[in-house]
């Protein structure tokens, strides 16, 4: 085939508005695909996208060479689920029909921010975004505000500050101490801006969709993770009620000393956390009848990165005291530390060889449940 014009819905607005599964090949399914659309909401701007795509199929057809129109669409939790989806149906796409080179048409930079993964697949020779044309009412600020307010996207990264700022104000005015408010604010603030730039809540979506999938699958791994974020709470209170204990005493100054002091009353708790997670998952693979040498040897490298992580604090805390025991101890626990990941890295090699020998492919684990 000479060309195939390819339509993107990242967020999968088709699907989950009218139904229709993607692919959606020909112009006769594409055409029917945006008529559903338009009328299951009139105001998205999908629907411009795939009637830009027949507009572009019918200028090729009409110029006599070979072309084919398709609709792809990936997920509502717009990223890495979405794109290895669009992905997937591309890679598809392409044994199917050997395009010798694509169109692509989309509504705006969100979904053009896989086109580095369609370039490395296959030769694109356009590149389309249809804009829709409106008019002065609704460009009034009246819709643009209630645009703001209906789409999360959008509001949940507008609102969300301010609302939590305000509410922190109305807390500290009511219990008498307006002065903490602006700590409070700073802090929570601080926090969400630092939660949604380093995509923390990307993990959290992805850990509320894998603890769905262990609940409804039955899996022990539902449990294992329930019992982790019940012990990372009992780490996080004890480095912070010993931490409250050294600010109080004059004795224990700095910042790093307090950071020490912290590290050192919770860093077991949190390899707790992260092993008992882990357990879930080898029971869940066991159970199974599946193998993946990784999840074997990562309680070998959790502990070893804990007692690294421990005998560092305790170097810090005591050196003052007893500077040649204190580099002992170091010395001692670094070479532990050492010598439990090589542990963990050779049991990691002899379950792969071991798994080879039965005849099996390398296995992957994707870690969801």
């Amino acid at each position: 085939m000479q060309t195939l014009v390819l339509c993107i819905d990242r967020d999968d607005d088709l699907g989950r508005k009218t139904g229709i599964g993607s692919p959606v090949i020909g112009r006769s399914s594409n055409l029917d695909a945006a008529v559903h659309l338009a009328i299951a909401d009139p105001e998205d701007s999908d629907t411009n996208t795939i009637f830009g795509g027949i507009k572009a199929y019918d200028e090729i057809q009409a110029a006599g060479e070979e072309v084919e129109i398709v609709t792809i669409t990936g997920d509502i939790h717009v990223g890495q689920t979405s794109d290895k989806r669009l992905v997937e149906q591309l890679d598809e796409l392409i044994e199917r029909f050997q395009p010798k080179g694509i169109i692509v048409v989309s509504d705006g930079a969100e979904d053009e921010a896989i086109m580095p993964l369609i370039q490395s697949r296959v030769k694109v020779n356009g590149m389309r975004r249809v804009l829709v044309k409106q008019s002065a009412n609704l460009e009034s600020t009246y819709y643009l505000l209630k645009q703001v307010f209906t789409d999360p996207k959008i509001s949940h990264t507008i609102f969300i500050p301010p609302g939590l700022a305000l509410l922190m104000y109305a807390i500290f005015s009511f219990l008498g101490y307006p002065g903490g408010a602006v700590i409070s604010i700073t802090g929570a603030v601080g926090l969400y801006l630092l939660f949604r730039g380093l995509g923390l809540d990307d993990l959290m979506d992805e850990t509320k969709r894998t603890l769905r999938g262990s609940l409804y699958a039955g899996k022990i791994t539902f449990i294992t993770y329930i019992m982790a974020a019940m012990l990372i709470v009992i780490a996080t209170i004890q480095g912070a009620t010993e931490t409250w204990y050294a600010y109080e005493n004059p004795i224990w100054s700095g910042y790093l000393t307090r950071v020490m002091i912290f590290i050192n009353a919770s860093v077991w708790w949190y390899v707790a956390a992260g092993i008992c997670a882990n357990l879930g998952k080898i029971i869940d693979m066991y159970l199974e009848g599946m193998k993946d040498p990784r999840t074997y040897s990562f309680p070998f490298f959790m502990f070893a990165t804990g007692l690294v992580f421990w005998s560092a604090s305790v170097f810090i805390l005591e050196f003052d005291q007893t500077p040649v025991r204190s580099i002992q101890y170091l010395a001692f626990s670094a070479m532990l530390a050492l010598l439990i990941a090589l542990t963990g890295v050779k049991l990691k090699g002899y379950i792969a060889r071991t798994y080879e020998k039965e005849g099996h492919a390398s296995p992957t684990f994707d870690g969801e449940g």
